[in-house]
């Protein structure tokens, strides 16, 4: 008896974030869906793992777009549709942003008055503009949210989404200094461009317009059981509504006949049919090794990743300290630190090996006082470099080059509170790009898919994804998708791959 059906309606490669999504949009409207794990758990970067006894985030600062459940946003309401049962916890605030050079040390809440009036206490004279601000940047978000589901011609978005067309073509700093912000006010803003991995420059305002409306409207929220709860509970309920999940299942080929997929073959030799593939894998891997035959590889293809530049990955140092945060002067849940907010300057500095200064860090108690035991902290210190530099470091230099710079960036945090925090460390894990890339396969270790920019962004990929769809049934589903990174974007991105399959099957079932 063969272990796999010898065909599937959808076969998805990776049980990810982005590939769970599709699996639970596609099972739930009846499709027979096949999901391809290489690991032994699902959630990729979704997850946690146990140190002694301690159980430790692995990757999860905050999710957008969840929003209370008597107000839920997009994320939770799908959650919620599909049945899908998480415990939220809002995070306490926005972020502090403490920058010792400036004298800068802000607390910003969530909430749109809320963020006007901590920048106003500061920066007497830019409450104003905050809102105004952020009223525009509720309006593109809105936009976004219409347009990446309802395709429209121009007249039409002119007419409905004017402020959406009117921005489109701007940097997020452009429009910051259009409205006149002092250098002070666009610091105390300007934090959440490090997790989409632009300067500010450089970042589409579209881009940034969708962080700030999303985090500042209504907060960001964490998973009670870390973000692993997450993965599970869409998978368990994936699995309830009929997909099929294998762990420890590597695909090695796309199969691919008269430029349209139909199958896979895996590791161990099984080739399994299906109409339809979603894969995980960045476009990087499936165009330059997985396709099967070679032939069908079309030009078009590597021209387009030629085209397309990689976005930051991480370098995190997890911990678990042996005292409690108010011991330990740490008091805010998400905190922006270095010596300056110039995103110019931050940004020359991530691609190299460090010093990292810019530093993001989460104190995974102040969100949820039951993820260490009582007399504990739990803190991760994180940068976002680019991961050239690190491929580029020798095998038998890689830990040593490693502990330096993890020493380097718990001894900038120690500075900042006060306390030498390498006297208190229980468990320690470091992250480097290298990991991301062994654990999870990812094209350089990315975790932030494609840099985000003008000609290619989440409104110039809506506008392009027709162009950019090379060989038919094949889509694509994660950070390097439509919508970016970010694990609330990654579930948008799984959800609009199934959209995309369930388009093209109603479409030939309207033309036969």
């Amino acid at each position: 008896m063969k272990f796999f059906k010898d065909q599937y309606d959808v076969i998805i490669i990776g049980g990810a974030l982005a590939g769970l999504a599709s699996a639970l949009t596609l099972s739930g409207k009846g499709m027979d869906v096949l999901v391809l794990e290489q690991h032994n758990l699902s959630g990729g970067l979704a997850t946690s793992y146990v140190r002694n006894g301690f159980e430790m985030e692995a990757t999860l600062h905050e999710m957008m777009s969840i929003g209370p459940r008597e107000h839920p946003l997009k994320i939770r309401k799908f959650f919620d549709e599909m049945g899908v049962n998480i415990t939220w916890l809002r995070v306490p605030e926005a972020y502090r942003v403490i920058l010792p050079n400036s004298g800068i040390d802000v607390t910003v809440p969530a909430g749109f008055e809320n963020v006007a009036q901590a920048v106003e206490a500061r920066c007497p004279g830019q409450g104003e503009k905050v809102m105004k601000l952020l009223r525009l940047c509720q309006s593109v978000t809105d936009s976004v949210n219409i347009v990446s589901v309802t395709p429209m011609s121009k007249p039409m978005m002119l007419r409905k989404h004017p402020d959406l067309v009117r921005t489109a073509g701007y940097s997020a700093m452009e429009v910051l200094d259009a409205f006149g912000f002092s250098k002070e006010a666009i610091e105390i803003l300007s934090p959440y461009w490090i997790y989409v991995g632009n300067p500010l420059s450089t970042l589409p305002f579209t881009v940034f317009a969708v962080l700030l409306a999303d985090y500042f409207g209504s907060g960001s929220y964490i998973c009670s059981g870390f973000s692993h709860e997450m993965s599970l509970a869409i998978a368990e309920r994936a699995e309830e509504l009929g997909t099929r999940i294998e762990y420890c299942q590597r695909v090695e080929k796309i199969l691919v006949r008269d430029n349209r997929v139909y199958g896979v073959r895996t590791e161990r030799g099984d080739e399994i049919h299906a109409d339809y593939i979603i894969s995980g894998a960045y476009p990087h891997t499936v165009y330059s090794s997985m396709i099967e035959p070679r032939s069908e590889v079309p030009e078009g293809a590597a021209k387009m990743l030629n085209g397309r530049k990689m976005s930051l990955t991480c370098f995190s140092v997890a911990m678990i300290l042996d005292d409690t945060p108010e011991h330990l002067n740490i008091h805010s849940y998400s905190v922006f630190t270095g010596p300056t907010m110039e995103t110019e300057e931050i940004w020359k500095q991530l691609q190299t090996l460090g010093p990292y200064e810019y530093l993001a860090v989460i104190c995974l108690n102040m969100a949820n006082p039951k993820a260490v035991p009582e007399g504990y902290t739990q803190l991760s210190i994180t940068s976002l470099p680019r991961a050239e530099p690190w491929f580029e470091v020798k095998p038998g230099d890689y830990h040593e080059v490693k502990r330096k710079v993890a020493k380097q960036m718990i001894e900038e945090y120690s500075r900042v509170l006060g306390v030498n925090l390498l006297d208190h460390i229980v468990e320690i894990e470091t992250e480097t790009p290298m990991t991301v890339s062994r654990y999870t396969g990812a094209w350089n270790g990315g975790i932030y898919g494609f840099a985000h920019n003008q000609d290619d962004n989440i409104v110039a990929r809506l506008a392009m994804q027709e162009e950019d769809k090379f060989i038919s049934g094949l889509e694509f589903a994660g950070a390097h998708a439509i919508s970016g990174n970010g694990m609330s974007p990654c579930i948008t991105n799984g959800r609009k791959a199934a959209k995309n399959i369930l388009d093209d099957m109603a479409a030939k079932e309207a033309g036969k």
